[in-house]
């Protein structure tokens, strides 16, 4: 909801480098806690960020002197929007708002450079300096003098023609400019007669002859110097204003630019908070992540027709260290999943979070192995890459970090992949200088055994119902282990042709009766 590009900029850098500082987090919780008390204050910032444009990128072009006319307009437009935004802060709402009045502080009053700028140069500037008209009328005297001589010039020139057609009694005669030969007076050969004796002959044309006299001469003269010494000086005009912005004030602006990002930012998360009903959340140093009723923050936005399920979570390295989910395809594993380490990442760059209420130890890094892709340009397979990511993941982190875990072991054989997505669990449990906080989705339902030999280990999945045949999903997290998959039924809802389906089933019963005899057998022997 960022109303600049500078915003824009700041906020993709916070989510891409949260913190770690519980002290700089909530100050920025704070900052938004104080916009969300005074909705007409929000409005007004709201407005006025509109107007400011890219303050950063400008100052930036002013510094390496690439500047243009229309950069130092938009500058001038930018810088009065942030005095319009510093003023809007009366010192009784500064008392009021402490954290956000430290922030407007530093918008610098840069009321001399907006003047300087709006008095040297006309409010809508060409794009480049060549095109000349750049600087305002009252500015230099002495410009302003030449850029008369050479209107009147212009408006001798231009009156010229209808003089010479009653002079001469030619009325198809012509006057006309063009690069190569200055201006002339164009005259068809039909009227060859009538053309008086003072007129030199300057073109020969095919149908018409081009002549000039010694007043459209001098005139031309005067026009064609005094537009060169005009384009010269307001060259070095322009120049000049842009050193001198860029050595006396860029500093300040830039700054300046800063701040207003900054307040763009917290703005866009009041706003946020408001309209999704977002709750702040508390920050710690503890193992703990506990979240009241958390919500995907992107999926309840894109699915505003249907109400957004919330899920509680209670991770800690002491007591419930792995959560190992389990349920259908397309239940809601992986939508759960992400929720969770989005809310941890938006409380670690100061945002208030989708929950009814949140606690939140401190995560050093989040790690995921998510989704099935392959890199075949390096020769690597889906499979690959899976255990590539996974890898990384059990060498660098540590009780500190948040892992999420979104199938373990699909692209090999079941019994392999069982046997690997097991051995992970118990290396991320057993490991002291691993033992991260784990959340792990997984298709292999026979997973939730290891609950009952590793004690930091919490078994949940997502509920489902069936009613006559279809499944139907609850979206909730519940406590336990799911009894089976249910991938038939999702197969049937993307539309797989009906005998497939009913095949499938057949197949599926004859697999689970060998299974049963199978351990049936096992039994008898133990």
């Amino acid at each position: 909801k960022t109303r600049s590009p500078m915003g824009g900029r700041l906020l993709r850098r916070w989510i891409g480098q949260p913190l770690l500082d519980i002290r700089m987090l909530e100050h920025r919780q704070e900052v938004v806690s104080e916009l969300l008390t005074d909705t007409l204050l929000q409005a007004n910032l709201a407005e006025a960020l509109k107007k400011t444009g890219d303050v950063e990128r400008l100052v930036n072009r002013v510094r390496q002197r690439i500047a243009t006319p229309r950069d130092l307009v938009a500058l001038a437009h930018g810088l009065r929007a942030a005095a319009e935004i510093r003023l809007s802060l009366s010192e009784n709402v500064a008392t009021q708002l402490p954290a956000l009045a430290h922030i407007v502080q530093r918008l610098a009053d840069s009321d001399e450079n907006i003047t300087l700028i709006e008095r040297a140069l006309v409010d809508d500037p060409p794009v480049s300096i060549s095109e000349g008209g750049i600087i305002r009328p009252g500015f230099s005297a002495e410009l302003d003098q030449i850029k008369l001589a050479a209107q009147n010039g212009k408006q001798w020139i231009a009156e010229l023609e209808q003089r010479e057609r009653r002079r001469t009694g030619i009325g198809s005669l012509k006057v006309g400019y063009n690069k190569a030969s200055g201006y002339y007076i164009e005259v068809p050969n039909s009227q060859m007669n009538r053309v008086p004796k003072e007129y030199l002959r300057r073109q020969t044309l095919s149908n018409s002859e081009r002549y000039i006299i010694p007043d459209l001469k001098e005139y031309e003269t005067l026009i064609l110097n005094a537009q060169e010494r005009i384009n010269k000086m307001e060259n070095e005009f322009f120049v000049q204003l842009r050193a001198d912005i860029a050595i006396s004030a860029s500093e300040g602006i830039l700054d300046t630019a800063h701040a207003l990002a900054e307040i763009d930012v917290y703005l866009s998360l009041a706003e946020v908070a408001t309209k999704n009903n977002y709750s702040r959340p508390r920050l710690n140093d503890g193992d703990t992540i506990h979240i009241v009723a958390g919500r995907h923050p992107v999926v309840e936005q894109s699915q505003s027709d249907t109400p957004f399920i919330p899920n509680d979570t209670n991770l800690s390295n002491a007591e419930a260290q792995i959560g190992i989910i389990t349920g259908p395809n397309m239940a809601g594993k992986s939508t759960y999943l992400r929720q969770v380490a989005l809310i941890v990442l938006m409380a670690q760059i100061g945002s208030y979070v989708p929950a009814e209420a949140a606690t939140i130890g401190l995560v050093d890094r989040i790690f995921t192995r998510i989704g099935a892709q392959d890199d075949l340009a390096t020769g690597q397979s889906t499979f690959m890459v899976e255990m590539v990511e996974t890898a990384n993941i059990l060498h660098h982190a540590t009780p500190r970090s948040l892992v999420i875990l979104d199938e373990i072991g699909r692209g090999t054989s079941t019994y392999d992949g069982l046997a690997i997505a097991r051995a992970v669990v118990e290396y991320l449990h057993n490991n002291k200088r691993c033992g991260a906080r784990t959340l792990f989705a997984t298709h292999y339902h026979e997973l939730v055994e290891v609950a009952q030999v590793l004690p930091r280990i919490r078994c949940m999945n997502v509920a489902v119902t069936e009613e006559t045949g279809k499944v139907v999903f609850l979206r909730k997290i519940v406590p336990g282990g799911a009894d089976k998959s249910y991938g038939i039924h999702v197969a049937q809802l993307a539309g797989i042709p009906r005998p497939v389906i009913h095949r499938a089933q057949e197949i599926l019963e004859e697999l689970e009766r060998k299974g049963d005899a199978k351990a049936r057998r096992k039994a008898m022997r133990d």
